[in-house]
């Protein structure tokens, strides 16, 4: 499975929308109705699936489903 397709399906497990959906200008608060805590949850969770760590300076910059994944991607090439 790729890195994109494992991530989006992760997404969907907090939210209505299928994989398939989740495009890149998907945002997480506005589009996905992810609350504070379910965007915490699904970045702890995204931490441990990909075994990456997530710098607080990254965190606070995701708004959209395309920002979370590129930073996922280069944090993947740096590991």
């Amino acid at each position: 499975m790729s890195l994109e397709r494992k991530f989006k399906e992760l997404i969907s497990q907090y939210c209505q929308a299928t994989p398939e959906a989740l495009t890149d200008n998907i945002r997480f608060r506005e589009d996905l109705d992810f609350s504070s805590l379910d965007f915490m949850s699904f970045l702890g969770e995204l931490e441990d699936e990909f075994d990456v760590e997530l710098q607080q300076e990254q965190v606070v910059q995701i708004r959209t489903v395309g920002e979370a994944l590129s930073m996922l991607q280069d944090l993947q090439e740096v590991s």
